[in-house]
C-alpha cells in the first residue's frame, strides 16, 4: 500500500492540469459565444471539511445560455452516509476533477456534458487503499445531424485508440447503458459518447499511463464539441423548435435528479449544491404524455435515443 504522502505529487500534477483544462475550455466557449463571459466563483467547503473549488458559470449569451466548467479538489472522512448510499470503505478519502455542462440557446445546437475525475480512500493508518480514474463526455442533441455525431466519436475514438482499441467500443457501450432514463422504457438523454469508471493503476507505472490516459480524452473535448457549436449556432429556429428543446431538457433534468451518480456523490458528501446542480438548464417543459408529431425530426431524435449507433 502507500502512504497518501507519496500519491501527493501524483495529486497535484492531476490538479494543475485540470486546472489549465478548466481555463482553456472556458477561453474557447467565451470566444465562441462572442458576448457572454464566464463568472468565476471560488468556494470553500463549510464546517471544517476539507477543500473547495472554483465554479466557472456563463449565462444569457448570444451562443450559450447557461454553462458551467467546475473543477473541485475536496477531501473528508467517510462518513455511515457515504457508508451506506455509496457503499464505500475506508477512513477517509480525497476527490478532484473537473466537470462541465454547456447548454447552447439554439435548439439545433447540442446539449453537452463531460467529466474527469481522479479519487483516493484511505484507511485508518492513511495508507492509501484504493484510487481510481473516472470520467467521460457524451452528446444531447435536440435535432439529429448524423455528421455532427460521426464527428464526436470518432474525435473521442482516436483519443482512445493508442491506448487500446478495444476501449472506446467498451466505453461507449458503458456510456449507452449509463445515460438512461430507464423509468421511461431505456430512453437515452442523447446520442452518447464514453463513459467508464474505477480505473484502478496496477502500479506505478499503470498510475502514468491512466493520467495519460485522462488527460488525451479531456484535450479531446474541444476538437469534439466545438466544431459543432460554430456550425449550429446560428441556424434559423422558431418558437417550435424552442419548445421541443425545453421537452428534452425536462429529460435531461429527470436523468440528473434520479440517476445520476456524480449528483448523488456531492450531495451525499455535503458537496456545493450550487456546483452540483448547474448542470439543470435553465428552462424545460414538462407536459403530460407529450408526443412529436410521427415522421417529424423530432420523432427522428427520439427513435435514435431508443436504440444506440455505432456512429463510427
Amino acid at each position: 500500500m502507500l502512504h497518501k504522502t507519496a500519491t501527493r505529487n501524483f495529486r497535484d500534477r492531476w490538479i494543475g492540469y485540470i486546472y489549465e483544462l478548466q481555463e482553456n475550455i472556458c477561453q474557447a466557449l467565451e470566444t465562441a459565444d462572442g458576448a457572454a463571459v464566464f463568472h468565476t466563483d471560488e468556494w470553500e467547503r463549510a464546517e471544517g471539511r476539507g477543500g473547495g473549488g472554483r465554479t466557472r458559470i456563463i449565462q444569457h449569451g448570444n451562443v450559450l445560455e447557461k454553462g458551467g466548467v467546475n473543477t473541485s479538489v475536496v477531501y473528508g472522512a467517510v462518513t455511515d452516509n457515504m457508508r451506506r448510499q455509496l457503499g464505500i470503505t475506508g477512513a477517509k478519502w480525497f476527490a478532484a476533477g473537473l466537470s462541465l455542462v454547456i447548454h447552447p440557446l439554439n435548439p439545433y445546437a447540442p446539449t453537452v456534458h463531460a467529466n474527469w475525475r481522479y479519487f483516493e480512500l484511505y484507511d485508518d493508518t492513511d495508507q492509501v487503499a484504493d484510487r481510481w480514474f473516472g470520467g467521460g463526455t457524451d452528446l444531447t442533441p435536440y435535432y439529429l445531424f448524423e455528421e455532427d455525431a460521426r464527428h464526436f466519436h470518432s474525435t473521442l475514438k482516436i483519443a482512445m485508440d493508442p491506448f487500446g482499441a478495444d476501449l472506446y467500443p467498451r466505453y461507449k457501450k458503458e456510456c449507452d447503458d449509463y445515460f438512461v432514463n430507464k423509468h421511461r422504457e431505456g430512453e437515452m438523454r442523447g446520442i452518447g459518447g464514453v463513459f467508464y469508471d474505477h480505473m484502478r493503476p496496477a502500479d506505478e507505472a499503470d498510475a502514468e499511463r491512466l493520467l495519460r490516459f485522462q488527460q488525451s480524452n479531456g484535450d479531446a473535448f474541444l476538437t469534439a464539441y466545438l466544431p459543432l457549436l460554430e456550425k449550429r449556432k446560428d441556424v434559423p429556429y422558431g418558437a417550435g423548435e424552442k419548445y421541443w428543446q425545453e421537452i428534452r431538457r425536462g429529460r435531461y433534468v429527470e436523468f440528473n435528479l434520479i440517476h445520476d451518480r456524480g449528483t448523488l456523490f456531492g450531495l451525499k458528501t455535503n458537496g456545493r449544491v450550487e456546483s452540483i446542480l448547474m448542470s439543470l438548464p435553465p428552462t424545460v417543459r414538462f407536459d403530460y404524455d407529450y408526443r412529436p408529431d410521427p415522421g417529424s425530426e423530432e420523432e427522428k431524435l427520439l427513435n435514435i435515443c431508443r436504440t444506440p449507433v455505432d456512429w463510427t
